[in-house]
Order: C-alpha cells, then sequence, then structure tokens
C-alpha cells in the first residue's frame, strides 16, 4: 500500500473525462425543451386571437384579446359534460390502477420463489405490447360484457392497460424498502395485511403519488380507445369532445381562434399539474430505480 510523502499534499482530484457526445446530447436536449416551451406560449397566444390575426400576424402578440374564444370552445365543443366525463374516468383509472398494482407489487417484491421472476418479466413484457394490437380483441371481449360505450368500460381498459407499468415500477420501489421493519412488525404480532397496509404501504407513499399522477397525465388526453370504445356524445372525454369541434371548423367555417382554445382548455390542466408535481414525480422514479 503507497504511504503519501510528509510534508507533501495529496494532488487535487481529477475529473473523469466528459464523453465526446455528451456536450451534443446536452444542446440536443435543451433546444427540445425550447422548442416545446415556444410551441406551447405560440399555442396560449393564438388562443386570444382571431382567425384573422392568426395568419397575418402568427408570431405578434395581439392588442386586442378575444378571451370569447374559450367560450365558443367550451360551449361549442360541449366541453363541460367532456371536462366532467374526463375527471371521472382518470381518476378512476388512477385510483384503481394504485389499489390493484400495490398488493401485487409488493408480493412480488418479498416472496422468493421460481415464478416471482417470471411474473414481474411478465408484466414488463405488457410494457411492449402496441395499443393496436390488443384493440380487437378487447372490443370483441367488452362488447361481449355490454361495456362499449360506457364510462366503466373505457376505465376497465384504462386499467388494465395500465397495470403493467404500475406493478413494474412499484415492484422496483417496495425492493428498496427494508425488510426489517417487516420482521419488527412480525415480531410484535402483526399479520402480513396488517403489515402491509400500515407499515409498508405508508413508506411506498412517494411511488404510489409517482404512479397516481404518471396515471392521470397518461390518460387525461388519451384519444385512441376513448375513440373506439365511446360512441356517443354524452360520454365522450376532453380529446373526444375537441375531435367534434374540429369536424363543426369543417362545416361551419375555420374558427381557429376556438380551436385553438379548445386545445388549451384540454392541455393546460395536465401542464399546471407537470408544474406543480413535477418534482415528485422525478423523486419518485429516482427512488424506484435504485436498489
Amino acid at each position: 500500500m503507497a504511504v503519501a510523502s510528509p510534508g507533501r499534499s495529496p494532488g487535487p482530484l481529477t475529473r473523469r473525462p466528459r464523453r465526446p457526445g455528451h456536450a451534443t446530447g446536452v444542446a440536443l436536449v435543451w433546444l427540445f425543451a425550447a422548442f416545446n416551451i415556444l410551441t406551447g406560449l405560440w399555442l396560449l397566444v393564438s388562443s386570444v386571437k382571431s382567425a384573422d390575426g392568426i395568419f397575418s400576424s402568427p408570431w405578434k402578440i395581439p392588442t386586442d384579446f378575444h378571451w370569447d374564444n374559450y367560450s365558443r370552445a367550451w360551449t361549442g365543443g360541449m366541453f363541460g359534460q367532456a371536462a366532467a366525463n374526463t375527471l371521472l374516468v382518470v381518476g378512476g383509472t388512477a385510483v384503481l390502477t394504485v389499489l390493484l398494482a400495490a398488493p401485487a407489487a409488493y408480493v412480488l417484491s418479498r416472496v422468493t420463489t421460481r415464478l416471482s421472476g417470471p411474473f414481474t418479466m411478465f408484466f414488463a413484457l405488457g410494457l411492449g405490447i402496441p395499443a393496436q394490437v390488443v384493440m380487437l380483441p378487447l372490443f370483441v371481449v367488452m362488447n361481449q360484457l355490454q361495456l362499449v360505450n360506457s364510462l366503466f368500460g373505457l376505465t376497465v381498459v384504462y386499467v388494465a392497460t395500465s397495470l403493467p407499468f404500475a406493478v413494474f415500477f412499484l415492484t422496483g420501489f417496495f425492493t428498496t424498502l427494508p425488510v426489517e421493519l417487516e420482521e419488527a412488525a412480525a415480531l410484535d404480532g402483526a399479520s402480513p395485511l396488517r403489515t402491509f397496509w400500515q407499515v409498508m404501504l405508508p413508506l411506498a407513499r412517494g411511488g404510489l403519488v409517482t404512479v397516481l399522477i404518471l396515471n392521470v397525465i397518461q390518460h387525461w388526453g388519451e384519444t385512441v380507445f376513448a375513440l373506439v370504445f365511446i360512441q356517443t356524445t354524452d360520454h365522450q372525454t376532453l380529446s373526444l369532445a375537441l375531435l367534434g369541434l374540429l369536424q363543426q371548423m369543417q362545416y361551419n367555417g375555420a374558427d381557429w381562434g376556438g380551436l385553438f382554445a379548445g386545445v388549451a382548455i384540454v392541455i393546460l390542466p395536465v401542464l399546471a399539474a407537470y408544474i406543480w408535481l413535477g418534482r415528485r414525480i422525478i423523486e419518485g422514479m429516482t427512488v424506484g430505480s435504485v436498489k
């Protein structure tokens, strides 16, 4: 073992050399972020312009704000009922997904048998199945169960497609929790079910909240499944209401200001939620990815 000579201070720590593509990658990320921010700002500005102003001066901030675009979009697209349907479906999907995924993930993270690994891989494989592949079989099954054109049926579809990621993510999160707490609870006479609900579940609150938020963001503007399984306007979600507003433009004239206002109505709640809870999402995903 080498010993430093007396009276000689150790040299400065050498920095790890950066890889050649690091600066390029950082620049591309910042360019992509700037493009999305500028696109969002342009959308918000266009939502308060007249149709003529959008085409005559697309990059200019208007002096006369047309806030009536939002009222026309809200009434013309029937966004009121669609917003209530979306809140019901998305909220129910998020809660049911967490309630079903948390016990399954806890068992997979604690039971060490030959089947635990394949079961975890089974849920992981569900992440790679495209929605278009399962669309026809899902429709046949849901039609036989008389759940087509039903908000409950759409919620069932959303929960089924959300479980693979939720279980896979929470399995990694529960793995990071110390086993000693369960052993201490068992010594105090707590049953496995009580240990899960009263000890482990509160400790996994960060992961549960992350899954809940990601689920809401994923399904708020979902269009493909809603377009297939919802067939009447009284059950439509916000994404379908926006499509209906676009179809109205083809027959009633190009109200581009109202259309941009409708797009803003759909994306602003999700954008606000992500800005408000973005740090919690990143923290939850970081903790869950490290054992």
